[in-house]
């Protein structure tokens, strides 16, 4: 009966997700011009946005950021990211809030449909596909086609392949690309990211899709390589993507409700609470990157970092910490930027699956990953041998000039860096001796409790066929 109960809580949770979800500030915008008896898309686009963007940084912060060493939340104490022990309660938090936003990016596509907009339908593709991929590269396999649909009754959803999950997700992302041909823009107000721009949307639809190509591409069955040449040799005039950070895809928090950071109102004492990591600070020190003066503390006249890692007992001195400002920073709100476009082209080059040999879009990535922050490129930067190109360099040495920039690009952004470095094995970070789990980062997130007692068939079938349900088993783009 208590797990009824809990499928009944969850499944009322879902169906009024509109109001439930809403952050003040929204009421305007659930306001139906129309008088009609159900929400309109220019109604939910910007509160399900918006709260999935609060979400991922939230995580980004706790989960990825401790993981991918940027910061280090010092102690002792169990459960500590950083040391790779992942507690299965942290898996909860990412689970229940895309999939509670995922009910209202449906809606945003059904109000299209029966308002036959096609930008609205795009753009919930879209995201539909944005917050899918998140999931099923957080978890592995994860309900899709059964999931959202406890108006039609189903509550306990079937989990699906990943490799399934992707196949749809690109099948979707070329939908949304034909349907925004001939978008036309829509209320600005109901579009945080690009104030209804459709054309925008088509171009950060088309970016998405090369991230998730190069997400699976070591897979020989998707043909990855060969749709991105498709993309950007063959046909590029009917995949246009991000062409200039202006086009990159950032919910810019203005500080005006709704529109204010997840971290507005945090203590400041906890917002410098866990250290910057020694990888994060000495890399930006090396390369001389002007970021580090946006992001970091100075302790004792200079930026440093804690060695992630390091053996309990013996804590190291804390010095820099992520700074204050931070917290209102718009730029955190970013989803998908030109800069990481211009390095997924990088890699794509280096492979020689796009004609270029590489240099030119990395140089592009660097210089802009920069730019983007209202900071100017130091004279000779892209030179210094941190940072610069060599056409001779082997494959792995370009790949670690590739991801060592795109780790920076990637700043906040989600749970991006910790998928990229799962991916390739880059950035090399440096593995600590206090390090659990035998030194290995994790794998996956572990599948919430919840889904155990109130899903539990279902999970155990999903469980036999991807592998055990912990932080070390690999998911299907991960295996060889």
């Amino acid at each position: 009966m208590k797990a009824k109960r809990y499928i009944t809580y969850l499944t009322a949770i879902t169906l009024t997700v509109s109001a439930s979800s809403c952050k003040k500030g929204f009421e305007k915008l659930a306001v139906n011009p129309n008088t009609s008896d159900h929400a309109l898309p220019q109604a939910l686009l910007a509160p399900a946005i918006t709260n999935i963007v609060s979400a991922n940084m939230n995580r980004s912060q706790r989960i990825q950021n401790e993981l991918m060493q940027v910061t280090v939340n010092m102690g002792d104490v169990e459960g500590k990211i950083f040391r790779y022990e992942i507690r299965r309660s942290e898996s909860e938090y990412l689970y229940r809030n895309w999939y509670l936003q995922l009910t209202n990016i449906n809606d945003v596509y059904n109000g299209g449909v029966e308002t036959a907009n096609n930008t609205y339908q795009g753009i919930a593709l879209i995201c539909r596909s944005w917050v899918f991929s998140l999931l099923t590269d957080t978890y592995g396999d994860v309900p899709y086609f059964e999931a959202n649909k406890g108006k039609e009754g189903e509550y306990t959803p079937a989990f699906d392949k990943q490799q399934v999950i992707y196949t749809e997700l690109f099948k979707q992302l070329e939908l949304a690309n034909t349907l925004l041909k001939t978008g036309t823009n829509v209320a600005s107000s109901s579009d945080p990211i690009y104030g209804g721009d459709a054309a925008k949307w088509r171009k950060f639809g088309n970016s998405l899709y090369l991230r998730l190509l190069l997400r699976v591409s070591a897979k020989a069955e998707t043909n990855a390589a060969a749709k991105i040449k498709e993309m950007i040799d063959t046909n590029p005039a009917n995949y246009p993507i991000i062409a200039n950070n202006s086009e990159s895809a950032i919910l810019k928090w203005s500080g005006t409700a709704p529109y204010v950071s997840p971290f507005a109102t945090w203590r400041p004492a906890d917002w410098y609470t866990p250290k910057l990591g020694s990888f994060f600070v000495d890399n930006l020190n090396e390369m001389s990157d002007p970021r580090i003066g946006r992001w970091a503390t100075q302790y004792q006249g200079e930026y440093g970092g804690v060695p992630s890692g390091y053996l309990p007992g013996q804590p190291p001195e804390a010095r820099s910490t992520l700074l204050t400002s931070l917290q209102v920073e718009p730029l955190l709100g970013n989803v998908m930027n030109y800069a990481e476009v211009q390095l997924i082209l990088a890699e794509a080059a280096a492979k020689g699956w796009i004609a270029s040999s590489g240099r030119g879009y990395y140089e592009s990535g660097v210089s802009n990953a920069i730019t983007l922050w209202g900071l100017t490129v130091p004279s000779g930067y892209l030179s210094y041998q941190m940072v610069k190109w060599d056409d001779n360099y082997t494959l792995d040495q370009k790949m670690e000039l590739i991801h060592r920039q795109k780790y920076y690009a990637l700043f906040f952004t989600d749970l991006e860096q910790w998928f990229e470095y799962r991916r390739t094995g880059h950035p090399i970070l440096p593995k600590g001796p206090g390090l659990d789990n035998n030194g290995m980062i994790p794998a996956r997130l572990a599948y919430p409790t919840y889904v155990q007692s109130t899903n539990t068939q279902n999970y155990n079938a999903a469980v036999a066929a991807q592998g055990t349900d912990d932080i070390n088993t690999l998911v299907w783009w991960q295996k060889p």
